[in-house]
């Protein structure tokens, strides 16, 4: 796949903000500061498309973006602490509404910082996304902050403590693009699958 143009299309703070589309939807998820907008912005090769912070929490809406030839849906980020228990509900119930609605959802990126064990919240995101049969990926971020050595080991240890295959981890890193040919390429099937079974129903 190449990405040839993106663009921000809207922000929803509420279920009834949430658009519908023909093209397939893919989400990303994942605790804040693991780096949602850093790997949406390697994506896009636009390091401007969605703005990051050195504050954590700091997306609080669901962002859409156009990329061509699919929607990406950024969903704020679960598990930081310095916010109001009335705000975490807020965050846990459009999430909620968002994945209930998983029959526009193609796939689902859930990222998770490569250098540290899955969260109680990272689990915890697996096992919804399995309860309600949402395909997805775990994206393995940052990457570059180690030794291309430990890389692989640490994907398969990743893997292993989330029970899904190894194959089902794509590691990578916004500073130097590492993993996103492979990105790419889960991109492609994605879409192919979606397109197959959209015919099938028709």
């Amino acid at each position: 796949m190449i990405i040839k143009t993106t663009k921000f299309i809207t922000s929803a703070a509420s279920k009834s903000g949430f658009i519908t589309t023909d093209k397939p939807v893919i989400a990303v998820c994942g605790k804040s500061n693991v780096g949602k907008s850093s790997f949406i912005n390697m994506l896009a090769n636009n390091k401007k498309l969605a703005r990051t912070s050195v504050t954590p929490g700091r997306t609080r809406l669901v962002n859409y973006f156009d990329f061509g030839e699919f929607v990406l849906a950024d969903l704020p980020g679960y598990g930081f602490a310095k916010v109001s228990k009335d705000e975490k509900i807020r965050w846990a119930k459009l999430l909620d509404d968002f994945f209930k609605d998983s029959g526009k959802i193609a796939h689902v990126f859930s990222l998770m910082d490569l250098r540290h064990e899955p969260t109680g919240d990272d689990k915890d995101m697996v096992t919804f996304l399995n309860h309600y049969i949402i395909p997805f990926t775990v994206i393995a971020t940052k990457a570059d902050k180690l030794a291309k050595t430990r890389i692989k080991p640490q994907v398969r240890n990743l893997a292993a403590s989330i029970n899904i295959g190894e194959d089902n981890v794509i590691a990578t890193s916004a500073q130097n693009n590492f993993g996103k040919e492979k990105v790419l390429e889960k991109l492609d099937k994605i879409i192919e699958v979606f397109y197959n079974e959209n015919a099938k129903n028709e």
